[in-house]
């Protein structure tokens, strides 16, 4: 929180960690720029809110009055690279370095710059008091017109004004704004979100808010409930669907698939490692591993509570609910994986699983080590139980380890260019031979690459293929694909 200086609140920007000699002396050039040119740049949004709260900005935004977009590039152009990014609202983006510029506009219909706005005017356009402070960085003035700090202080979420019912998106930010800094929604904000509604929202804007979420979240637990609490859970059906799905009070004593899943969900973020993409991979696995109960849940005689199946039952719900937030094929598959496999390292743990089983296991997945997280993230999801160590995890880990396969599959000892070399032709028969020969180095057949062309032959005359000689001589001659592999081998 800011110190307290002449009777008032001051404080500094915390500057970016990796880069805050260059971005000082960047963002104050820039503010005398402006200012020399009539105009005034003010820091807002986030990178203030974040100092407030003693956090290094990861990104700094400078608001310019009394310029125009096109006065402001003519400005900064002859000291700085800049480029224009943004269609619905462009901005001057700096190269090098964590830094945009941008002026205010007048509404969401018009692109017309309001050159008579003032801070105040600007910070009833943006969407919580939390992000309406701005900060002049030439003065140090702190410019909080709509109690912002306060807010923050008590850790309260409130809009600025009612142009925040002009864009839904900001309830999805609501969202990761409560689960990342711990916040309570003031009561008349709660209602406007509840009352929001509109045209579907591009799915790039929203899957930004629900990485947030993942990626930043302390409580991502909190950023749910506000969804449930606001009716937006709706729409997405695939886990409301999971509010009161029983589970076996045995081994859920938490409750339900939703409270079990935000249990899970928050267990996971105290356990992520700093990597986007990876722990975007397992956060995305950890909320929708269960998505296959409602499907399959039932009550056996007797009275329990079972799921059979769920793991594969997941797999559908979870592509749908993805597709609805990007088209990132690859990411989907590799969370599809871990949903499909979440329940496998207790199964084989349980079954004290030999060598064959663990490297299927690393092919089906791709990686181990994420899929120990998602499975220790669900066990953790189950307090009071949850607090057991999960040892499953750490044997599976220790031995995927040791079998090299703990973060990517086994590599084929045998390849395709090694078949062609053998005399077969490329097609069906190739495929399935090759199938055959990872499948046995998976079984521990065979663990060198002599073993497994020795096993190859033996495929070949076992499924009586005869190799095509004339073909595999003459690819020799051309340079085929056979004849390189001779080379390289």
């Amino acid at each position: 929180m800011p110190r307290e200086r002449a009777g008032r609140p001051s404080l500094e920007l915390c500057w970016p960690e990796h880069d805050a000699a260059r971005c000082r002396e960047a963002v104050r050039a820039l503010c005398h720029h402006v200012a020399a040119a009539g105009g005034r740049a003010l820091a807002v949004g986030g990178c203030v809110r974040d100092s407030l709260l003693g956090r290094p900005a990861t990104d700094l935004d400078l608001e310019v009055f009394g310029l125009s977009l096109e006065q402001l590039e003519a400005v900064v152009a002859p000291h700085f690279r800049v480029s224009r990014v943004g269609r619905s609202f462009p901005i001057l983006r700096v190269h090098g370095l964590p830094i945009d510029l941008g002026v205010p506009w007048r509404n969401r219909a018009s692109r017309e710059v309001d050159l008579a706005a003032t801070p105040r005017h600007a910070a009833l356009r943006r969407d919580f008091t939390i992000n309406a402070i701005a900060l002049d960085p030439l003065t140090d003035e702190l410019i909080d017109p709509l109690g912002g700090e306060a807010d923050l202080r008590a850790r309260r979420l409130r809009h600025t004004s009612e142009r925040f019912d002009e864009d839904p998106l900001r309830v999805l930010r609501a969202m990761q704004l409560v689960a990342r800094f711990g916040l309570d929604v003031d009561p008349e904000t709660l209602a406007r979100c509840r009352a929001l509604r509109g045209a579907p929202l591009p799915r790039e804007r929203v899957f930004a808010e629900w990485r947030r979420l993942l990626l930043e979240g302390v409580e991502v637990s909190r950023g749910l409930g506000l969804l449930r609490e606001t009716g937006w859970l709706r729409d997405l059906p695939e886990l409301e669907a999971l509010v009161g799905c029983p589970q076996d009070p045995e081994w859920h004593p938490e409750g339900c698939v939703w409270t079990h899943t935000l249990h899970a969900l928050d267990a996971f973020a105290r356990e992520r490692v700093g990597d986007e993409r990876e722990d975007l991979t397992v956060g995305l696995a950890v909320l929708c591993h269960d998505l296959g109960k409602p499907a399959t849940t039932r009550r056996e005689p007797g009275g329990r509570i079972a799921s059979p199946g769920h793991e594969k039952a997941g797999e559908e719900p979870t592509r749908r609910l993805l597709a609805r937030w990007t088209d990132e094929s690859r990411l989907t598959e590799a969370v599809v994986r871990l949903v499909a496999a979440h329940l496998a390292p207790y199964q084989l743990y349980r079954a004290q699983a030999g060598d064959a089983a663990i490297r299927r296991l690393a092919r089906r997945v791709g990686r181990i080590d994420l899929l120990v997280r998602v499975a220790r993230a669900d066990w953790r999801g189950r307090p009071p139980r949850g607090s057991e160590p999960f040892a499953a995890g750490a044997w599976l880990e220790e031995r995927a380890r040791h079998l090299e396969a703990l973060e990517r599959a086994p590599t084929p000892l045998v390849r395709g260019r090694d078949l062609i070399a053998l005399g077969l032709a490329p097609g069906p028969e190739l495929g399935r031979v090759l199938e055959a020969c990872y499948e046995a180095q998976l079984a521990g057949g065979f663990g060198a690459r002599e073993a497994g062309l020795a096993f190859a032959k033996r495929e070949i005359a076992r499924r009586g293929l005869a190799p095509d000689r004339a073909r595999a001589g003459s690819d020799r001659g051309r340079g085929e694909p056979g004849a390189r592999s001779r080379r390289e081998d």
